[in-house]
């Protein structure tokens, strides 16, 4: 009987935290979905690894001007899918800040809950600090800068849509690096808004 209980018990946690998860994604990739930012994410951090990798300064140097245009298009990408996110009412905009995937957890540890939009700002913040060079770093260091403040942008949204563990998880999976790498290396103004509003 307790068998039975617990096979149930979890089934049910299982079909509501799904159902949770399907709602965030369906929310975020119908807004995201109207801009071109994860292609251009892409086109941006594999160019750098192109200008990093070329041999001959010359040729190093015209691929890091081809990407200073797709720098741009990339923030204004970001910056109006933000606005557009901005939209959302608040209690949709609500995520758990638990390291793991708990149904309701919004609602049943409301002060463990982080709103979205809020963390969509500081990341908006970060990204055109950088792109429009508010720090003075040399180019390499400025696209090493760029691309952490862009993986934990991606780290969010998957954090968003379905659990820390999760976005930790796809970030090392998908790119060699940890949630701990990505923050310690974005500029100081975005770790210190992202750890006060997150904890």
């Amino acid at each position: 009987m307790e068998l039975v209980f617990l096979v149930l018990a979890s089934g049910a946690l299982w079909f509501f935290n799904s159902r949770d998860q399907l709602q965030r994604v369906r929310l975020l990739a119908g807004i995201l979905g109207q801009f071109q930012v994860e292609k251009l994410m892409e086109t941006v951090v594999d160019g750098y690894l192109r200008a990093l990798g070329e041999s001959d300064p010359e040729r190093s140097t015209q691929v890091w001007n081809m990407l200073g245009q797709a720098e741009t298009t990339l923030n204004g990408q970001i910056q109006a899918f933000v606005a557009a996110f901005d939209k959302v009412d608040a209690a949709l905009a609500r995520f758990s800040t638990l390291p793991l995937a708990i149904p309701f957890a919004a609602k049943l540890f409301p002060s463990a809950t982080a709103d979205f939009r809020s963390l969509l700002r500081i990341h908006a913040a970060g990204v055109e600090a950088v792109v429009n060079k508010q720090t003075d770093l040399p180019q390499k260091d400025r696209a090493f800068m760029l691309t952490a403040e862009l993986l934990l942008l991606q780290h969010s949204c998957h954090w968003f849509c379905r659990s820390k563990a999760l976005a930790s998880a796809r970030t090392i999976a998908r790119h060699k690096t940890s949630h701990a790498q990505a923050l310690a290396s974005v500029s100081s103004a975005t770790r210190n808004a992202y750890t006060q509003l997150l904890g």
